[in-house]
């Protein structure tokens, strides 16, 4: 060793991690520290150097972290492997280069299904494609769950991403909200038992250096929003309970803290009618303190929802802070007002400057900024980062979609579809003439002779996705909201090829479809939570076995989704499909 030098106790691997935590906090500055509270977003270029421009990027890379002290980001967009992992080693060499040398810690959305949403998830690309999280609930196994979170963790682990953030444990009990894909569906029984698995599947048993950090979200149910409007936008802000059934909502939530989960996400909405301050979530004192923290005994990280404290552009769009029921506040009150209530850290954010005015002023002080980074910090140390923070290329490029979790993702896939009506059609048999409608020709074209007029086909297989309302501006378009029911044209058109030639009908719900007519008319009905044109056609021609139960009813009608209480599972009056609904298919014989 170097005469007169020693090893900060930070830097040791040996010490324990509150002593290392204790020593870098005591270093820092108060600039330094305020950058720990924010979680903001980056691109990069597709050959893997620094964006310096494109809808998500606010700031240049080196400016968030040499400038402004932010070690947390979320990398937002799809990219090849190598490239991100080149990627993630070049923001890693220039967070060690700054004064401290504190390590980035890299978040994602969901990148493991057929969702494309930039607010909310990504197709899988490069990663094992999977069903989306309703379908594993339609599945409804906890060893799969946490099965399907080991593979996160290690395609994850791979490209160098330490935080997900997911899964998401909101209950889908309004039919029309444009978020419940994400979910496991409306039981807070089954919500509760898949948490678990998946938060083992991507932390283990406790965290560590082989772990993937679980970010459950939104706090403490995002699922009763009313009229199914989702609070990214101000028309969508009132969470409500006319059923009374907050605590239902609030079991996922209880599962997921006794099973260890590292971080907690509130939600935007802001709670109507009850006792709770009529604020959004990120602000609500008594939610994240009386709640969370004190009730619910959780001490990891809470950060909030993307987009709390300033307005921001939004793909081009201008969109305000979501704020709700603190919109009169300005930015600095804001904050003040999200850190009394709990909060430890803001998402898409990138602003440090405002919490050292706070404490300069005297507002907020200096051992509450302290009391976040120390978690932060002991997050940070936990996971390992400060000996490990690079990845390998070629270790992610064998990793990323390796064959193994590539298998794995397939099989499920073709288990959580959910044969809803069979008559007589299923499975079918030797090479028919097929009619195919949004989907692949090319596939058909592997199980049967492809035509181009329903006229001249023993069969037609249809796909269809749940509808619903075109909504103004770009980034409102991905958020699918408003009517479950078909138009009056398109179903038109649909039952006319119904009425043609036996028709297998496979809609993809997103959403709970209002499907009456179809349901009454199809030759066969199955439901997709995402699956690809083979899994359907496996399943179809007895190759593989469906297995799933539908995870939420399937209204009758829009009149009885208007009706029903948001906050109350499967609420509908005589739906088609009641929650739990599907057939099992007798293989083809011989």
């Amino acid at each position: 060793m170097p005469s007169g030098k020693t090893t900060a106790t930070y830097r040791d691997p040996h010490r324990p991690v509150d002593e290392r935590v204790e020593d870098l906090l005591s270093r820092m500055t108060l600039e330094e520290k305020a950058g720990q509270l924010f979680h903001s977003m980056l691109s990069m270029n597709a050959d893997g150097t620094f964006a310096t421009d494109g809808p998500f990027v606010h700031a240049p890379t080196p400016e968030l972290i040499e400038g402004r002290g932010l070690t947390h980001f979320n990398l937002i967009g799809q990219y090849g492997v190598r490239e991100t992992a080149q990627w993630v080693n070049r923001v890693q060499e220039l967070a060690a280069s700054t004064r401290l040398g504190i390590p980035v810690t890299l978040s994602t959305d969901p990148r493991h299904a057929f969702t494309d949403n930039p607010g909310a998830s990504f197709d899988s690309g490069a990663f094992s494609a999977w069903p989306e999280p309703l379908g594993l609930a339609a599945i409804g196994d906890p060893a799969l769950v946490e099965r399907f979170g080991d593979t996160v963790r290690r395609e994850y682990l791979a490209v160098g991403f330490r935080v997900a953030l997911h899964p998401q444990i909101d209950l889908a009990t309004e039919p029309r909200w444009s978020r419940q894909s994400g979910t496991f569906g409306s039981s807070a029984e089954l919500t509760s038992e898949l948490v678990r698995a998946y938060v083992r599947g991507l932390q283990g048993t406790r965290l560590g250096p082989d772990s993937v950090a679980a970010m459950v979200k939104h706090f403490p149910g995002g699922g009763p929003q009313k009229d199914g409007e989702d609070p990214h936008f101000a028309h969508g802000k009132e969470q409500i309970y006319p059923g009374g059934m907050r605590e239902y909502h609030l079991r996922p939530f209880k599962a997921a803290v006794e099973a260890g989960c590292s971080q907690v996400m509130p939600y935007y909405g802001q709670p109507m009618g009850t006792d709770w301050e009529e604020v959004g979530f990120g602000f609500n004192r008594d939610v994240l303190t009386g709640l969370l923290r004190e009730r619910l005994g959780f001490d990891g990280i809470v950060c909030t929802d993307w987009g709390l404290l300033t307005d921001a552009p939004v793909l081009g769009e201008l969109f305000p802070a979501r704020a709700w029921g603190a919109e009169h506040l300005t930015v600095a009150e804001r904050a003040a007002k999200a850190l009394d209530a709990g909060s430890d850290q803001f998402g898409g954010e990138q602003c440090p400057e405002v919490i050292v005015e706070l404490v300069r002023s005297g507002r907020v002080t200096e051992e509450r900024i302290d009391e976040s980074v120390r978690r932060l910090l002991r997050e940070k140390f936990t996971l390992g980062l400060f000996e490990h923070p690079y990845v390998d290329p070629d270790r992610a490029e064998e990793t990323v979609g390796a064959g193994e979790f590539t298998a794995l993702g397939e099989a499920a896939q073709r288990r959580s579809l959910t044969v809803l009506t069979n008559h007589g059609l299923l499975p079918l048999e030797g090479r028919p003439n097929l009619y195919a409608r949004g989907i692949s020709e090319q596939v058909a074209a592997a199980y049967g002779n492809v035509v181009p007029d329903p006229v001249d086909a023993d069969l037609a297989v249809l796909r269809l996705r749940t509808p619903h309302e075109e909504r103004p501006g770009l980034f409102e378009s991905f958020f699918h909201s408003g009517s479950l029911a078909f138009p009056e044209d398109e179903l038109k058109e649909i039952l006319r090829l119904l009425d043609a030639v036996p028709t297998l009908v496979c809609v993809n719900l997103e959403r709970p479809a209002v499907l009456p007519e179809i349901a009454a008319k199809a030759a066969a009905l199955v439901a997709d939570y995402g699956a690809s044109d083979t899994a359907l056609l496996d399943v179809a021609f007895g190759r593989a076995r469906a297995q799933g139960r539908l995870p939420f009813e399937l209204p009758r009608s829009m009149a009885a989704v208007e009706a029903s209480r948001p906050d109350v599972p499967d609420d509908t009056e005589d739906p088609v499909f009641p929650y739990g609904h599907g057939l099992n298919l007798c293989p083809p014989e011989g």
